[in-house]
């Protein structure tokens, strides 16, 4: 039985997504971000994803890649600085690269909060940084009542070094927040909740040294495994989570009211 842990290829598939620029649609791009959507070939209509795929990409002029590497992996200090998180943790480690965790966050007024099981795994080289994660099933942790379980196919980020204090920042995400959401939804996701989620994480970049020295600041079990304290777990255990396996809660009714304020 294969593996579901990634392997190299598959950190390489990410990269090579993450760099790409032909069949992606601009979005936004204003004070050194971008935002772009994934659009099909032209000579593939049908083949339009369901569930589409967006990048944001960032250029740091103040921030280390090294820095921001440990600012995604700190679970800690994502508590201070992720305006949208409502409850995150990991639950196991499944190797020195790779664990398994679960995060739930809020959404736009009158929507369900969200929440996702991921197996994250990563990789570091001389100049670049990966950390991709994708959905699984968990034994201990199936979906909740009062939130809706959503599906990350892909989503992760790819840090490159520029400069000793200087770094570009690529996010890239194809998630199925499950559900009927309205066009207005999705379009402020890839238009203005994007860039601003961006822009967040790059003042916590700017932040992170000076809280890192009164927090655990040689703790850093991402660079140094035989520091971690989770359970390891088999990752036998887990089985990649499919978006058509959950059940699609209806909002768009709920959300109608706000199409014509929201959509521009």
């Amino acid at each position: 039985m294969a593996s579901i842990l990634p392997g190299k290829e598959a950190f390489e598939d990410f990269r090579k997504q993450c760099l790409a620029t032909e069949n992606w649609l601009n979005k936004y791009d204003e004070n050194g971000m971008q935002v772009w959507v994934e659009v099909a070939p032209a000579n593939h209509k049908s083949h339009v994803p369901k569930v589409h795929k967006i990048k944001c990409k960032m250029t740091i002029k103040d921030v280390s890649a090294a820095t921001m590497y440990d600012v995604i992996h700190d679970g800690q200090y994502r508590k201070k600085w992720d305006p949208v998180m409502y409850e995150g943790f990991d639950i196991a480690r499944l190797s020195n690269n790779a664990d398994v965790g679960y995060y739930s966050w809020v959404c736009p007024k009158l929507i369900k909060k969200r929440d996702v099981v991921t197996l994250r795994s990563w990789q570091k080289t001389d100049d670049e940084y990966i950390i991709m994660n994708f959905s699984v099933k968990h034994p201990e942790y199936p979906p909740k009542k009062d939130i809706v379980r959503a599906v990350s196919m892909l989503t992760g980020y790819f840090i490159k070094h520029t400069g000793p204090n200087s770094c570009t920042f690529i996010y890239l995400s194809q998630a199925d927040p499950k559900g009927s959401l309205p066009k207005w939804v999705v379009n402020r996701a890839s238009t203005r909740l994007a860039p601003r989620a961006m822009r967040c994480v790059h003042k916590a970049g700017r932040d992170y040294p000076e809280w890192k020295k009164q927090n655990s600041p040689n703790q850093k079990p991402w660079l140094y495994p035989e520091q971690s304290d989770l359970p390891m777990m088999d990752p036998a255990e887990l089985s990649i989570q499919r978006a058509d396996e959950l059940e699609n809660v209806d909002e768009s009714f709920k959300v109608d009211a706000e199409d014509s304020e929201d959509s521009s």
